[in-house]
């Protein structure tokens, strides 16, 4: 029996309560279903997935095609999704709301908001700008009723600003203005995520995956561990490469090694 988007929601806080989570990140419905057939207990969205799954770079995709692919991914799986919202598409407050309401009524269980202007040239909100927004973000979501769970980032470790003391205080503040969850993209020593933990408790925290194994990132007290890209990066690499053996030296080895479709109509069709 398909599971309700209110129990989606539902169980999706319910994981942020205790212990240490993965949340993968499929880029379509296909590989949304094979996550779901594979065990885990909720997904998240990519926007590098999806951009390049429309022979884009990361951030070239727009919210009017961003709305249809979450919903499409919200009611594909009976596991609550988490979008990676970027920017929320807006620099003002008032935008990030509306666009934060929008992508409430797609059927997430949860969305992220981060403080990267969308471009290099802008870098960084400012910190009161960043802070507005996701007190803007809390109150739309708030006034939904609908129980989405709110994720604050601070990307300056992967945009060129890795200045601990600054993302501490972002982090903090994205707290204080009603955010869920914290993440801070890019850290990857145990001190940083150690710090970033302490700093926003008892708030969960979450960690794009740096190879750690998941039983060390809850020692460090990690609640949510995500990919980010890496497994649409995967799965592309291995296009490539199969591609290319064929193209430059005419031989299958690759694909001579990879089960035909029976496993994955087997997924799709639920046997």
């Amino acid at each position: 029996m398909p599971a309700s988007i209110d129990d989606k929601r539902a169980a999706f806080h319910r994981l942020h309560q205790e212990g240490c989570f993965v949340l993968p990140n499929p880029w379509d419905v296909g590989s949304a279903k094979v996550l779901q057939h594979l065990g885990f207990k909720a997904l998240a969205s990519t926007s590098a997935g999806m951009a390049w799954s429309m022979g884009r770079a990361d951030g070239a995709v727009g919210l009017d095609e961003v709305l249809p692919h979450l919903s499409s991914l919200a009611h594909a799986t009976n596991l609550p999704l988490n979008a990676d919202f970027e920017n929320a598409f807006a620099d003002a407050p008032e935008d990030v709301a509306r666009n934060v309401a929008l992508a409430v009524d797609t059927g997430l269980a949860g969305l992220s908001v981060e403080d990267y202007a969308g471009d290099a040239g802008r870098g960084l909100y400012a910190f009161d700008q960043a802070v507005a927004r996701v007190a803007a973000a809390r109150a739309a979501i708030d006034r939904t009723q609908s129980g989405v769970l709110l994720t604050a980032r601070s990307e300056g470790f992967i945009r060129g600003a890795p200045d601990l003391e600054e993302t501490l205080r972002r982090l903090k503040a994205f707290a204080d203005a009603g955010a869920d969850c914290l993440y801070a993209p890019g850290i990857r020593e145990e001190a940083q995520v150690r710090a970033v933990v302490q700093a926003v408790a008892p708030r969960p925290v979450n960690l794009l995956s740096v190879g750690l194994p998941v039983a060390t990132a809850a020692a460090w007290g990690v609640r949510r561990i995500s990919l980010g890209g890496a497994l649409a990066g995967v799965a592309y690499n291995h296009l490539q490469a199969a591609a290319k053996e064929i193209a430059e030296q005419g031989t299958f080895a690759a694909i001579a090694q990879t089960p035909r479709g029976q496993p994955l109509n087997a997924i799709f069709s639920g046997a």
